[in-house]
């Protein structure tokens, strides 16, 4: 809230863009707008209280070292704003012309890291799927739990500059502070090094945001020793391609936040005209045209939370907006979702439906979520869906994949049909890495005469590593291993119960029975309901004894098979 009874009366009579701290104030100047927005409030270095000896910003950020937009170049952005077509289809967007008086690499005597523009579009491509790309910003999300996350929340919003669709992407966990928000917008750093975190790489944030929209608005407010700071940054591709930039340009502005007075004081560490500079650019290319305005969106964040808008969204190529936010006001769907032959079993089952529904992939993206924990989409929770209760006639099977240098590691695998087999057209494992699905039913077996079909099962691989954009796995030797083993399961599974759902079986004998993998320890009968990965791994060791029965009934019949698990001690 700003306080205009107790805010100083400001004059910006001149800004610059985005100046480094080391930068000197003889830069070329252009007259702005006089305004009274809030109170000034202006550091000095020595009392700064984020941990940088020279500011909130270390110098070496290449988020903070660029050079400084003339007052003539600003004014020539309108032109170019009118000049220049941008082409809103993500995959024929990475055209890029750049100015032909682009600044020189060198400044102030010093070389520095320069990141082309045109970067940011083919580092988006990674993410082949718009809702690969908001599954990114949920793992951000429930990352947050450690920090109070209590919630995430995805929605659509109307761009009050153009009138136009957003995506909204809020969170109530810990939030960015001004040093936090700078390290997110850069590339390659992270910070997240705990197996309990689900992302890792430090890249999801620009290939998800960039993927999904060309620009980027984000807020986020953090207490930090009894502090209220609040950050807002823009990364904008329709910015820096229609200026004709070479160089990524991403403005950055920072205050701290009196809950008791409601005040809210800008940071300066680097001066008035610094702040400006930012500030200009943030309101020129921004859904807001106003500080009050871009301060409002703090109103809803709470003491502590990030809020995501991406704007401009892409379009498909064939002209119409990526996400569709009509078919159904409670959910996002891909455009161009089947819809004609909505009455197969098959198209309707999760395994197609998550292709084109969030709601449906929100649903399964994760193993298992803490219970204070929620997404919710469109103003409606999403109800947590088990693939593994979807299964009948389950098996676990334990596997042990040999690591080299690394203790031994045990992976249980439920296996089962499908819940509509054998009319059921659907097949494949689940596979999760630390709680997050990477590969939605992975067809490992392909079944020749219905041989296979119906066979689905979940398991969770954290001995393999995932690629980048969480789509998938790396090629290792342990993912080819993997592959082999769950392709044989698959077929001796079928051997063994494909009787059980109408298939004439290809054992011989009235009463199949499968064969004994593993020791007599390794077999024993347990009284647990719930085989699934999330409850199987805690705790188990190589001498732990594995569930082989779901309801603690023994096999009486070939046609009275109970749920079972068995163990698999083959180490591959």
């Amino acid at each position: 809230m700003l306080s205009d009874d107790n805010a100083l009366g400001m004059s910006f009579e001149c800004f610059v863009d985005l100046c480094s701290d080391e930068e000197t104030e003889n830069t070329e100047l252009t007259t702005c707008k006089e305004t009274r927005l809030v109170q000034e409030k202006a550091r000095s270095n020595d009392n700064l209280k984020f941990g940088s000896s020279k500011g909130v910003i270390p110098s070496s950020s290449w988020l903070m070292d660029q050079e400084s937009l003339s007052g003539n170049e600003f004014h020539d952005l309108p032109t170019l704003l009118n000049s220049i077509p941008f082409c809103r289809q993500f995959w024929k967007a990475g055209d890029y012309t750049t100015r032909s008086n682009s600044v020189p690499v060198s400044q102030n005597g010093k070389n520095r890291l320069r990141i082309h523009p045109k970067f940011l579009h083919s580092n988006a491509t990674s993410q082949k799927w718009a809702f690969g790309a908001i599954a990114e910003l949920l793992d951000n999300a429930v990352d947050e739990v450690q920090n109070g996350a209590t919630f995430v929340k995805v929605d659509r919003i109307t761009n009050s500059r153009d009138g136009n669709d957003a995506l909204l992407v809020q969170d109530d966990g810990g939030g960015m502070g001004p040093e936090s928000l700078r390290r997110c917008m850069s590339f390659g750093f992270s910070d997240k090094h705990s197996d309990s975190f689900i992302g890792q790489y430090g890249n999801g944030f620009k290939t998800s945001t960039m993927r999904l929209g060309a620009d980027v608005i984000v807020f986020s407010r953090r207490m930090n020793n009894r502090t209220l700071t609040q950050s807002v940054g823009l990364l904008s591709y329709t910015f820096l391609q229609k200026a004709g930039y070479d160089d990524v340009i991403v403005p950055v502005v920072d205050y701290e936040f009196d809950p008791s007075t409601g005040l809210v004081m800008r940071l300066l560490p680097h001066g008035q005209r610094h702040f400006s500079s930012n500030l200009s650019a943030l309101l020129t290319w921004s859904p807001f045209a106003t500080e009050v305005e871009l301060l409002k969106q703090f109103d809803n964040i709470g003491h502590h939370g990030t809020k995501i808008i991406v704007f401009n969204l892409w379009f498909n190529d064939s002209g119409k907006m990526e996400l569709d936010f009509i078919s159904d006001l409670e959910d996002i769907m891909i455009t161009g979702a089947p819809c004609g032959r909505a009455n197969m079993l098959s198209e309707k089952h999760i395994a197609n439906r998550y292709r084109y529904s969030l709601r449906v992939y929100a649903s399964i993206l994760y193993l298992h979520l803490p219970q204070s924990f929620r997404i919710v989409l469109r103003g409606r929770d999403v109800t947590p869906h088990h693939i593994v209760d979807d299964l009948k006639f389950r098996e676990c099977i334990k596997y042990r994949p040999q690591i080299l240098g690394s203790k031994e590691a045990e992976v249980i695998t439920t296996i089962g049909f499908l819940d509509g087999a054998p009319k059921l057209s659907v097949h494949g494992f689940n596979v999760y890495h630390r709680n997050r699905l990477i590969l939605p039913f992975w067809r490992v077996f392909v079944f020749t005469r219905k041989r296979g079909r119906g066979i689905a099962g979940v398991l969770e691989a954290n001995f393999i590593k995932p690629t980048h954009n969480k789509q998938d796995f790396e090629k290792s030797t342990l993912y080819h291993k993997l592959e082999i083993r769950l392709r044989d399961m698959t077929a001796e599974y079928w051997k063994y119960h494909c009787h059980l759902v109408g298939y004439s079986s290809p054992v011989t004998g009235a009463s199949p029975k499968r064969p004994q993998i593993g020791t007599a320890n390794e077999l024993q009968d347990a009284s647990s309901n719930h085989c699934t990965p999330a409850n199987l791994s805690n705790g188990l060791s190589s001498s732990s004894t594995v569930i082989t029965t779901l309801n603690g009934q023994p096999n009486l019949m070939a046609m009275q098979v109970s749920n079972s698990c068995k163990a698999d001690s083959q180490a591959v």
